[in-house]
């Protein structure tokens, strides 16, 4: 099991919070992490746009990404979210096990 950490991009800190409880419960990510204050620049059909955000970070493994990144785009609100894992080259053992256990059963 490869531990990744799923970056997300929301409109508001309540559907951050909400997605990351039904990530949690259905055992896709065993945990989230709401971020509020992040401004994101960007360009949108062919304009410049600037948005306050919120930032969702969801830990989980390799094996469960697929099924998360799909859930989450059911979830959301925007048309094109943002949803990219990195995986994790390192970390507490202990944590990283914890993490398995959550969403792979251990």
């Amino acid at each position: 099991m490869t531990a990744v950490l799923v970056y997300v991009t929301t409109s508001s800190r309540e559907e951050a919070l909400s997605i990351a409880q039904v990530a949690v419960e259905e055992g896709l990510a065993a945990c989230g992490n709401v971020i509020p204050g992040a401004v994101s620049v960007y360009k949108w059909e062919g304009a410049v746009q600037v948005d306050d955000e919120v930032l969702l970070l969801l830990k989980t493994s390799d094996s469960k990404v697929p099924q998360l990144s799909s859930r989450v785009r059911e979830l959301h609100s925007y048309d094109l979210p943002c949803i990219v894992a990195y995986s994790a080259v390192g970390g507490d053992p202990e944590y990283l096990k914890w993490i398995e256990d959550q969403v792979d059963g251990g």
